[in-house]
């Protein structure tokens, strides 16, 4: 088994270039592999200045497929809602396919399904953040979903 790698950078700043940086890098490997990127992203501000950061960067997305690990049940113009905020993180025009959690389907058990259905094999990226509590991907202590172990998005 690989050992994972621990960089340690003096501040998020710099935690988010390198981070905007590494996805690039990874995006341009999958692409030369596959053909595509597949890459899963978390709600939360911690994605926020890495896709800042991603302008600068040579990312190619238009071969870049961005699906939501996690999104608020709210309606689509509500200012707490994740896909809002990773679609003003995106560079203008930037073609990148956004695969967005169906939060606002009347059933939420089909819709979750659904998106499970939608969702690649495996995942060439996987971006989570870390909220101030430490939870992740909307997964919080005491939560029931945590005892959901029959299916892969609930």
């Amino acid at each position: 088994m690989t050992q994972p790698l621990i960089e340690v950078l003096p501040d998020t700043a710099a935690a988010a270039e390198r981070a905007a940086a590494y996805v690039a890098g990874q995006a341009q490997a999958a692409i030369a592999d596959h053909g595509r990127f597949t890459f899963a992203v978390s709600g939360g501000r911690t994605p926020w200045a890495m896709f800042a950061h991603l302008a600068d960067e040579d990312m190619p997305w238009g071969q870049t497929a961005i699906y939501q690990v996690d999104e608020r049940v709210a309606p689509a113009d509500h200012p707490d809602r994740n896909l809002a905020h990773l679609r003003a993180s995106l560079p203008a025009n930037s073609g990148a396919e956004i695969h967005a959690m169906p939060v606002e389907e009347d059933d939420l058990e089909a819709a979750a399904a659904e998106y499970a259905r939608s969702l690649p094999e495996a995942f060439d990226l996987i971006h989570l953040g870390l909220g101030p509590d430490g939870h992740t991907a909307s997964l919080v202590p005491g939560d029931p979903v945590l005892g959901i172990t029959d299916r892969g998005i609930a």
